[in-house]
């Protein structure tokens, strides 16, 4: 939606899935579908359109704050715009709250909580405690991975969601790096 409105053609692979948020049912079917005409399509439109990409990130970030301080506790609100501010302040920050908020949502849908604890960028930024502008980041990746090991310690055993905590948290420390 987001590309369509700023004029990209969408590849005939995304035409018409409407309520379904992938075209295939499975692993199986998606690796079946490698070398399609319509994977290749999808492939060169993602080529194409990495500056509205790029936009779309940046857009659902603008919007992340505003819906965050809905949702948090009055007497909390400040603390976390505070610390949205301390990130923004860096290049570093900047992309860890971009990358968090597009990799776990903002934690204001209340689907998104196992035993009533949620994972999303609002709960990162309760977790966060420090006030340094020049360690921000750090903090984050530290409150960051609480979070999402919360999240796995939280969450059914069915879902086998240990397997990926590793990979989570070596994404978070990985933030501390980029500039």
């Amino acid at each position: 939606s987001f590309v369509s409105k700023r004029g990209a053609k969408l590849p005939t692979l995304l035409l018409g899935t409407g309520e379904k948020p992938c075209p295939w049912n499975s692993r199986t079917e998606f690796v079946r579908a490698q070398h399609s005409t319509e994977m290749n399509q999808l492939r060169q439109f993602l080529v194409d359109t990495i500056d509205l990409q790029a936009e779309f990130l940046i857009a659902r970030l603008e919007t992340a704050l505003p819906k965050m301080l809905a949702e948090a506790a009055p007497a909390d609100r400040a603390g976390v715009k505070t610390r949205f501010e301390r990130l923004t302040k860096t290049p570093q920050g900047c992309y860890a709250l971009i990358d968090y908020v597009n990799f776990k949502g903002e934690g204001v849908l209340h689907t998104e909580r196992y035993q009533g604890q949620g994972w999303g960028l609002l709960q990162v930024l309760e977790a966060m405690h420090g006030t340094s502008d020049t360690g921000a980041v750090d903090e984050f990746a530290s409150a960051a991975k609480e979070v999402l090991t919360r999240r796995v310690q939280n969450s059914p055993i069915e879902r086998h969601e240990s397997r990926w905590l590793s990979g989570w948290i070596r994404r978070r420390s990985e933030e501390r790096r980029v500039g």
